[in-house]
């Protein structure tokens, strides 16, 4: 397959994950006052009428247009959504540049498993600097559904833009989404280079991220090695209160 040649296939699934730092998660409040999920709907729009924190404009990086970004219209997790294209590493991630940023999430029926060790990965690098395996970090899964095209890259020739030094395989990746981005693409599925037959994927516009809402909590738990215990917490979630 030439390396300029991507296959563009339908992609369908209601439950795709991706883990965010509970620091991040606004807690539902609201749902002791809400029998299912259309009340709890009603009473958020009502708060956010008078609520800074749901009024508060995100920054724009230079590749991404006011419009493309989500509004309340679009439902649960649509500040979620933003923050992911809005706030960009100085650096990228493999599937997009400090120019705009990129909803990353693992599918198919292990894509709890494969979000954990994409997590483990990159926090761990950030403790091997510290030269310190000592911490606790907790982390909520966002779900959330598509139905749209991507562009499918298994099987793609260049094994640069799967390598695991991100000092390699980011650049590679880079320069390849910006090609498929500038010709239409909406995103791309590759195979997880963090962990061995996980499957991921990475949405480049905001509008094909659906149906967001709560999942697991999970402890990410480093004591003295750089291996850490992941464990399921309890703790209530948007999907629980819609069940």
């Amino acid at each position: 397959m030439s390396g300029e040649i991507v296959p563009e296939v339908d992609f369908t699934d209601a439950h795709t994950i991706r883990l965010i730092s509970t620091a991040y998660i606004d807690e539902p409040a609201l749902a002791p006052l809400a029998d299912d999920a259309a009340d709890l709907a009603i009473l958020e729009d009502l708060e956010a009428q008078t609520s800074p924190r749901r009024s508060k404009t995100m920054p724009l990086p230079v590749g991404l247009a006011t419009d493309e970004l989500l509004s309340e219209r679009a439902g649960y997790g649509w500040t979620y959504v933003n923050a992911a294209f809005c706030y960009t590493r100085p650096t990228g991630n493999r599937f997009n540049g400090p120019d705009r940023g990129a909803w990353y999430a693992g599918w198919g029926a292990d894509a709890a498993e494969t979000t954990q060790a994409e997590i483990a990965f990159h926090l761990t690098r950030e403790l091997e600097a510290t030269g310190v395996f000592d911490n606790a970090t907790a982390y909520r899964e966002l779900i959330a559904g598509f139905t749209t095209r991507f562009h499918d890259l298994t099987g793609y020739d260049d094994p640069s833009v799967f390598d695991s030094d991100p000092a390699i395989g980011y650049p590679a990746g880079q320069a390849l989404a910006r090609r498929l981005f500038e010709v239409g693409g909406r995103g791309v599925l590759y195979p997880s280079v963090r962990r061995e037959g996980g499957q991921c994927l990475a949405a480049f516009h905001p509008h094909s991220v659906q149906n967001v809402r709560q999942g697991e909590t999970w402890l990410f738990t480093w004591s003295g090695r750089p291996e850490p215990a992941i464990t399921p917490t309890a703790g209530a979630t948007v999907a629980q209160v819609s069940k």
